[in-house]
């Protein structure tokens, strides 16, 4: 789906300084074109006022069958927790590694088998960080179905996820993010070529 408030996204993106371009090694090793962060964004209270929107949107066709919003470390926590407030829903946040102590879970917060679980995290790419959060919610009794993101980076994440049975929403793609910037000349046709030498869909 194309969104009428993906040039607005940009902007948000630019002023924020959350996408820069150049060579960037990602956390899987590869090299990037550019690099995407979107935890700068709850720094600038309007930006993250517009984040939640795009959030917001993206989760209304999941959120009424959904029992608990689950922020994937560390970029989606401050996301959930605001978006779990605003719909009335449970909020709850995977710790990057289990607790060594008490029970020794990942999942901070309370969740009972059965439950419907919508994950959030950022961004994704090749959908390491959601599969792991989607192993941990099922080895707990939850149901996961969906994840939600503001930006797909189409390097895999959703194929991925679709073999787990969940959906990917996304706000936005890489895709509709650069041809916008092109479009501006934010970026020239070279870096354009090279941002979708890297979608893999």
């Amino acid at each position: 789906m194309v969104r009428q408030g993906i040039d607005e996204f940009c902007n948000v993106l630019l002023r924020t300084g959350c996408i820069k371009f150049g060579t960037f090694q990602l956390s899987s090793g590869a090299l990037s074109p550019y690099y995407v962060d979107l935890r700068l964004i709850p720094s600038d209270p309007e930006a993250f006022k517009r984040a939640i929107g795009y959030y917001a949107e993206t989760l209304e066709q999941v959120i009424k069958r959904s029992s608990r919003l689950v922020g994937i470390p560390t970029a989606g926590v401050p996301y959930a927790a605001v978006l779990a407030f605003n719909f009335a829903k449970p909020f709850l946040y995977l710790r990057k590694e289990p607790k060594d102590h008490g029970q020794r879970r990942r999942i901070e917060g309370i969740i009972f088998p059965g439950d419907k679980v919508v994950l959030l995290d950022d961004v994704v790419t090749t959908g390491k960080n959601i599969l792991e959060a989607v192993d941990a919610i099922r080895a707990e009794g939850g149901v996961v179905k969906d994840a939600v993101v503001l930006l797909d980076r189409q390097q895999g994440g959703e194929e991925q996820l679709m073999k787990m049975g969940v959906r990917l929403r996304s706000y936005a793609t890489i895709t509709r993010v650069a041809r916008v910037l092109l479009k501006r000349g934010t970026i020239d046709d070279e870096q354009y070529r090279e941002i979708l030498l890297q979608v893999t869909h």
